[in-house]
């Protein structure tokens, strides 16, 4: 039986536009990444206290790989 590897956070997003331009840079770069939000997107087009503020996920091996990509390093 092969086990799941879990997801990490690597990047919050302040809202959807920034986190779709994070995760085509990511998935460009050969790394899967979801992203996940408590508020529908249509609801909050800016981020109030955290409302509206959308988690970039990849798995746990590339989590690094993902933080430099977007750190530019």
């Amino acid at each position: 039986m092969r086990r799941k590897e879990k997801t990490v956070d690597v990047y919050h997003a302040s809202g959807e536009l920034e986190a779709q331009v994070i995760k085509g840079l990511l998935e460009s770069n050969g790394i899967p990444c979801i992203m996940r939000s408590d508020a529908a997107s249509s609801v909050h087009a800016f981020t109030v206290d955290g409302m509206g503020e959308v988690k970039i996920a990849v798995l746990e091996s590339m989590a690094d790989e993902a933080r430099r990509i977007i750190g530019g390093e």
